[in-house]
This record gives C-alpha cells, structure tokens and sequence, in this order.
C-alpha cells in the first residue's frame, strides 16, 4: 500500500466511465517503484460536471490529471495554457497544474504511435484509416502525420460538433506538412471501401464497442477487409472488442489499445513527476495479454 502523507501530491483521471480503468493501478505501481510521494485516483465525471471538478481540483492543489472520454475536447476551454501539439490538435488529456496554471498537453497521439512499433508494425509512409473525430482520433492523427505517415483517411459523422475542427486539422496538415489527409464522411461507404483497400492499418478511435456497451462494432461489412490490413482499436475493455473479434476471423492481424495507454501514461507520469516511468516493469505487472 503507498503511504499517504501530509505531503502527498494528487493525481487522477477524469471521465466517465471510468470504473474500469487500470491507469491508477499503473500509476501507483509506478509511483511506488520510484519512491515518489503521489497517488493516482479515478472520479467519475462526465462534460456536464466537467468546469466545477476541475475548479475543484485546482483549488485544492492537484499535481496534475488524466482526461478520458468524454471529456478530451471540453477541458480544452479550461485550460490557461495549451502545449503547441494540444492547441493543434484540439483535444486534450494530460493536465499539468504549474502552480496554479492549468497547462493542457495531448499525449494521446505519441502513445499511440509508439503502440504500433510495439506491435511489430511500422506504419511510416502508409495508408492510415481512422474511424472518429474525437480527442483520441486527432491526436493519433496529427501525430501520424507529423511522424510521416503518407495518407490518412478519416471517417467521421458530418453532424458530428468536431467535424468543422477536423476539417481545419486536416487542412493544416495538407498545408504544412508531406502527409495527404482526407475527411470523409462515414455513411460514405464506398470511400469507406476505397480508403481500407489502399491501408495498411485501420483503427476505431471511437468508444463504439467500450465495455458494458460492447455488442457494436465501428465496421458492420467486413468484406471490405482484406489480408494484409491490420486493425487496431483504441478501446482495451474489452481486451477484444467485437471490431476485432470480427477483423480476426477476415484474416486480419490485430491489436488492442493496452500499449497505448502505456505509452501515453508514461509521457504524463514524466510531465507531472520529471522522471521516467518504469516502462517495462509497468508491462509487465498489467499489460500482459
């Protein structure tokens, strides 16, 4: 058990749900290894209670948090400060609290990135698919594109509110940097089939599929699938979404979104702390498959 002290620096995750999540385990574990006077806990807050928590935790001198779904984009209002990478992309979900300045960073995009390579994959000068617009589907994709993917596709509701935020990420990558990226709408299904026959990994970034709610998936025809594709969901409750389930039995390769938790969770736990998070013994200890 880790001893809290008089002196004990708080640090948490906001969303909601938030029941499941395995990042306190993480962290603490962490913490602990190091012998660092922090602790990590979960409240479950949705967007509605969003403004009040944060004011909360900020007067009572918080270290820093976690933001999940369905509150990466709203906190970005809150903030004092956004890191160059958060204000692009739009979407935040690690929160520093510089002495009572709320500095919004967005670690979503390297952790996921360094999740393919711990796959076994090298997405670099490919085809990317990303189904969804919210925090996890920009981040990934602005820091795709910054890495030098060659093409990314993105499917997103037209109604969506973020589709007009996407539309301008997109545009910024076009404009600045050798990555070619599309918005699509997601009704759109023979884009849909188009983009998928030309990628080398697609991945819902979605919450479709999120336990308890886990009878859907983000892809109802998986004969646009095809044997080469890799499929990979941002989503690791469950462990097996039935998007992968169902990619599995096309004959596709398959990962989860455990190593990216990691790996976004070991860049907080270095803004917050100034040290590096015990990578390999955090694998081992909770992400295990």
């Amino acid at each position: 058990m880790i001893p809290i002290t008089g002196h004990t620096k708080l640090t948490a995750l906001l969303g909601s749900p938030v029941a499941h999540s395995i990042s306190p385990s993480m962290h603490n574990e962490a913490f602990r290894l190091l012998g660092l006077d922090y602790v990590y806990l979960c409240f479950d807050v949705g967007e509605e209670g969003l403004p009040a928590a944060v004011q909360g935790l900020k007067t009572c001198g918080i270290r820093g948090f976690n933001l999940t779904m369905p509150n990466k984009n709203k906190a970005v209002e809150l903030m004092d400060e956004l890191s160059p990478a958060a204000s692009l992309i739009g979407a935040i979900n690690t929160v520093v609290n510089d002495n009572g300045r709320l500095i919004g960073y967005n670690t979503d995009g390297m952790g996921y990135m360094r999740a393919v390579q711990d796959a076994g994959y090298d997405l670099i000068g490919k085809t990317l698919t990303i189904m969804g617009a919210g925090g996890a589907a920009t981040a990934i994709c602005a820091q795709a594109a910054l890495d030098g993917v060659k093409d990314i596709h993105i499917f997103a509701r037209k109604t969506s509110r973020f589709w007009d935020r996407t539309r301008r990420l997109v545009d910024n990558i076009n404009h600045n940097l050798p990555c070619n990226a599309y918005l699509h709408e997601n009704q759109d299904q023979q884009a849909l089939k188009n983009a998928i026959s030309k990628s080398y990994l697609l991945l819902n970034a979605t919450s479709l599929g999120m336990a308890p709610n886990t009878e859907n998936a983000i892809i109802t025809d998986t004969s646009i699938y095809h044997k080469d594709l890799i499929v990979s969901d941002v989503i690791y409750n469950p462990r097996e979404t039935r998007f992968l389930q169902e990619a599995k039995l096309a004959g596709c390769h398959t990962f989860n979104g455990m190593y990216m938790l990691l790996y976004q969770g070991a860049e907080a736990f270095r803004l917050w702390t100034g040290q590096d998070m015990p990578v390999e013994q955090t694998k081992a200890a909770f992400f295990s498959e």
